[in-house]
C-alpha cells in the first residue's frame, strides 16, 4: 500500500513548488485539491500540514481514483467528482472553511500518454476524450451528430482556430460519406487535409491541436465547471485563505485573471457613480501573485511551457447576500 509522502509521482507535477509554498500557510488548516491527477500536489500539500490539517481531494477520472485508493494517510480523503461538486461534497463532510483551495487545469500527461483514451493526436485510439470515461458523450459521438454551425462554433470559440470552417465542412462531409471519425488519427487527418499547408504559423505544432484542445474542452464543459468553482470558492473560503489556479491555455487563464480582478477591485463599475467610499462593494479577494514555469522546468518538462500559476487570498469582508424579493401585490 502507497502512504502519502512516500512514493515519487509518474507524473510531472507542475510548479509543485511555487504552488505548496502559496497555498499552505496553516498546517492545521482543511485544504482541497481539486485536481487530484496522480496525487502530485497533494503528496506535498500533506507533507506540510500537521497531524490537524486535511486534505480533501476530487477528481473525474478513475484512474485517478485508483491512485488516490492506495493512499493510507487519515488526513487525505478523495472523492471522484467534478468541481461543480465540490460544494455539495464540503456540505455532506460538514467541512470548515478552507484555507486553500488548489485546481490544476486541463489534462495530466498519463491521460495525454494513454492512446485508449482518446485525448493525443499522435497515437491512434478511440475518440473518446472524456475526463470521466463513465459519463456523457465521447467526442466520436458527438462529431457524429453535430452540424457544421455548431462544430465551427466550439473549434473557434475553445480553440481560437482560424480555419474552423473548412474543417467542420470537411468533419462533416466525410460523416455524409459514411466514413465519421472514430479514431483520433482520424480525426487528425481530417483536420490536417482542411488546413492549407502555407498556412500554418508554427510547423513543430501539429494542425489539429486547436481542434483537439477545443473538441475536448467541449466534451467536458471545462470552462463551465471552472466558472462554477471559481465563483464557489469566494464563500468556501476563510479569511485569509488561498485560492491557486494552474492554467495552461489563454482561454483558462483569462477568466481566472478575470475573476480575481473584478472581486478584488469590485468599485471600478462605479468609478462614475456619486457614491461615497463606504458605499463601494467591498473587495473579497486579494490577488497575490502570477508565476510562470522557469526555464528550468520548462527544460525538464516541455509540456510546462505554457503553465500560469495565479493566487489570491480572501479577504476578511463577508459575502454580499442576496436582497430579498419583495412579495408581489395582487
Amino acid at each position: 500500500m502507497q502512504t502519502a509522502g512516500t512514493a515519487p509521482s509518474a507524473h510531472a507535477t507542475v510548479l509543485l513548488r511555487e504552488a505548496v509554498d502559496a497555498l499552505v500557510l496553516d498546517p492545521s488548516g482543511t485544504y482541497v485539491d481539486a485536481t487530484f491527477g496522480r496525487g502530485g500536489h497533494s503528496r506535498a500539500i500533506l507533507s506540510r500540514l500537521s497531524p490537524a490539517g486535511r486534505l480533501l481531494a476530487l477528481d473525474r477520472d478513475p484512474q485517478a481514483q485508483e491512485c488516490a485508493a492506495a493512499w493510507t494517510d487519515p488526513r487525505f480523503a478523495f472523492v471522484r467528482a467534478p468541481f461543480s461538486a465540490l460544494p455539495r461534497v464540503l456540505g455532506e463532510r460538514a467541512s470548515g472553511p478552507l484555507a486553500g483551495l488548489l485546481l490544476d487545469l486541463g489534462i495530466s500527461s498519463p491521460q495525454i500518454d494513454e492512446p485508449a483514451r482518446g485525448f493525443s493526436l499522435r497515437a491512434d485510439g478511440p475518440l473518446d476524450m472524456r475526463m470521466d470515461p463513465d459519463s456523457g458523450m465521447d467526442a466520436a459521438g458527438w462529431l457524429a451528430e453535430a452540424d457544421a454551425d455548431e462544430i465551427r462554433r466550439v473549434l473557434r470559440e475553445y480553440g481560437d482556430e482560424r480555419f474552423a470552417a473548412p474543417i467542420a465542412k470537411a468533419i462533416v462531409a466525410r460523416r455524409e460519406a459514411g466514413r465519421p471519425p472514430r479514431t483520433t488519427l482520424e480525426l487528425a487527418a481530417i483536420v490536417a487535409s482542411a488546413i492549407p499547408g502555407k498556412s500554418r504559423k508554427d510547423p513543430h505544432q501539429h494542425p489539429a491541436t486547436r481542434t483537439f484542445q477545443a473538441v475536448r474542452i467541449f466534451i467536458n464543459q471545462e470552462l463551465a465547471e471552472l466558472e462554477v468553482i471559481l465563483e464557489a470558492s469566494i464563500g468556501m473560503l476563510r479569511p485569509g485563505g488561498r485560492l491557486g489556479v494552474i492554467s495552461f491555455h489563454s482561454l483558462e487563464d483569462r477568466m481566472v485573471k478575470r475573476f480575481i480582478d473584478l472581486h478584488g477591485n469590485p468599485g471600478r463599475g462605479y468609478a462614475r457613480l456619486p457614491l461615497r467610499e463606504d458605499q463601494l462593494p467591498r473587495p473579497l479577494l486579494r490577488a497575490v501573485a502570477r508565476i510562470a514555469t522557469s526555464e528550468e522546468e520548462i527544460a525538464a518538462n516541455p509540456r510546462s511551457r505554457s503553465a500560469i500559476l495565479r493566487v489570491a487570498e480572501r479577504t476578511a469582508e463577508p459575502v454580499p447576500q442576496p436582497a430579498p424579493r419583495g412579495r408581489r401585490r395582487g
